[in-house]
């Protein structure tokens, strides 16, 4: 019986689609520089200097110029940018490696930080990839990861799914899932990371048109890549009434639609034997009573 992960996307189409959106990428980048300037301030608090840090999914480049200009620059001595798409890494200098976030190349302890934005929701395992990454670091290494979350494109799918029954009575997948915004922690967790934390930040982009927006995925490289996907591409006819039940439901009053993009930020480490460990049952050295300035009492059973 195999453990391999289900295939839920097309890797191959997925690199084809990014090495096509490379001319375009930089005019919908809004988002990866968004979760590039945020991953940079993460960086710029944390007082610890890391000589050999990746950049895993880099695309155009984002949080090295983002980087650049954060007092979190001074952390890194080396950066290196690696991503899928062999068309997003070329015109610019410094170490660039291609690699699939799905084999990594990297040898197990040989990294010190590892930063992957927006990415890594295409992986068919994403613990997977993640205990690879996690392997990849040295003990108490670094990761800061930014994910989309479950409510992304919430507007686009819903409008999507009902075009679709609407004109053909039933609607294969069109748009990637999600993680869920609750296991942001949990995914740390499981793939072996200490210390972790989450956090979600839900950004509403707004657009004159639907159009616009799927035009916006596809200079991102977003488009839908998954294996089972229908094949047919989408008709004149259901981008139209996609486009007017987006506007019946979501609207907003001046007429544009938002569409939502939800980006879980993690932050995990490599263990370590130093890192600070829960407090094991009853080895607490003071009364909660104490903390709260109370008189302890003995609960009367019914």
């Amino acid at each position: 019986m195999s453990n391999a992960a289900p295939r839920l996307f097309d890797r191959a189409l997925h690199r084809k689609r990014l090495d096509r959106a490379a001319g375009l990428y930089a005019g919908a980048d809004f988002l990866k520089r968004r979760a590039a300037d945020d991953a940079a301030d993460r960086l710029a608090s944390i007082l610890r200097h890391f000589p050999l840090a990746v950049d895993l999914g880099a695309r155009n480049g984002a949080f090295a110029q983002a980087l650049a200009l954060s007092d979190g620059a001074q952390r890194i001595d080396a950066l290196i940018e690696a991503d899928i798409s062999p068309g997003l890494l070329t015109g610019r200098g410094g170490m660039r490696v291609v690699a699939d976030e799905e084999r990594l190349p990297f040898a197990d302890a040989s990294l010190d930080l590892v930063v992957s934005l927006l990415n890594l929701h295409w992986t068919n395992d994403l613990v997977g990839a993640l205990i690879q990454i996690r392997q990849a670091l040295k003990p108490d290494g670094l990761f800061l990861c930014a994910i989309f979350g479950g409510e992304t494109l919430t507007e686009l799918r819903q409008s999507l799914l009902q075009a679709e029954i609407d004109l053909h009575g039933g609607a294969g997948p069109r748009v990637s899932p999600f993680a869920d915004a609750i296991d942001g922690a949990g995914l740390l967790q499981r793939a072996g990371f200490a210390l972790p934390v989450a956090d979600i930040d839900r950004v509403t982009v707004r657009y004159d048109h639907p159009i616009k927006l799927m035009a916006d995925l596809r200079a991102m490289g977003e488009t839908n890549v998954l294996f089972d996907r229908d094949r047919r591409p989408l008709s004149r006819a259901v981008i139209g009434r996609m486009s007017e039940i987006y506007a019946e439901r979501f609207a907003l009053p001046d007429g544009r639609i938002p569409a939502t993009f939800e980006i879980i930020s993690l932050t995990g480490w490599a263990p370590h034997e130093s890192q600070q460990k829960p407090l094991k049952p009853g080895s607490a050295k003071m009364r909660l009573a104490d903390a709260l300035g109370a008189v302890e009492g003995r609960l009367e059973r019914e």
